[in-house]
């Protein structure tokens, strides 16, 4: 059972030093880490999933994490950003200079299908299969309100991009896997940025099938009439 940020800090952070709440801070990006692994793993879904599910478990130790943070500064810490933090933050801090996304998915058998967001001068969205191009209305799967260039980019920051790694295999998880799907997303910035980029081959981000539901693909109906 998960307990409220207010409730985290009480039992864990109040009254810490700096050294102790550093650990805390540790041992927390420590979970985040493991709890995107599991959701990523191949045979996550296999069995029932317990409740509080990863995804709230996860949901709630990044609140925990945003506390633990500011309890440090608090108690006269400077918190310096790892590596991998700062290219989270540095996603972040672009979001609004995004001027163009493109993502591609499908198999040698199939094709490729490109879902292309174009955010310079409000939303135009549309898809590519081969040369064929089709208009495309993207809907926000909350409200089925037609997205704009502002709720589309909010979307894009409640799935977290920042925090994917830029490729995606199941080596990683001991073994691999010969055709299947492989997918492509590149953002381009209008600021100058350096275009982003991140692909996976059979393998996919913890939150893949909500960031897939922004361009209209879901999975889960198509898993159904397949029954």
């Amino acid at each position: 059972m998960m307990i409220s940020p207010e409730g985290y800090y009480e039992e864990y952070l109040k009254g810490k030093t700096k050294e102790q709440i550093l650990t805390v801070i540790r041992g927390l990006k420590q979970e985040i880490g493991r709890l995107k692994n599991t959701m990523e793993n191949p045979d996550y879904g296999i069995v029932p999933i317990v409740h509080p599910s990863k995804e709230t478990c996860l949901h709630w130790t990044r609140e925990y994490l945003e506390g633990a943070r500011q309890a440090y500064a608090e108690a006269g810490g400077t918190y310096t950003l790892s590596k991998a933090e700062e290219k989270v933050a540095d996603f972040d801090a672009n979001m609004d200079a995004i001027c163009k996304i493109t993502f591609s998915i499908g198999g040698f058998f199939v094709g490729h299908r490109s879902y292309v967001v174009e955010l310079s001068d409000g939303l135009k969205a549309y898809t590519k299969l081969w040369e064929d191009e089709e208009p495309l209305l993207l809907l926000n799967y909350d409200n089925k309100e037609p997205f704009t260039k502002d709720t589309f980019i909010a979307a894009l920051q409640d799935l977290h991009i920042g925090e994917w790694s830029r490729r995606y295999s199941t080596k990683r998880f001991g073994f691999t896997v010969c055709d299947g799907t492989q997918w492509e997303l590149e953002f381009e910035y209008d600021n100058g940025h350096r275009p982003v980029r991140f692909d996976g081959d059979n393998s996919y981000p913890y939150n893949f099938d909500k960031f897939q539901m922004l361009f209209g693909i879901d999975d889960t109906e198509e898993e159904d009439e397949d029954e």
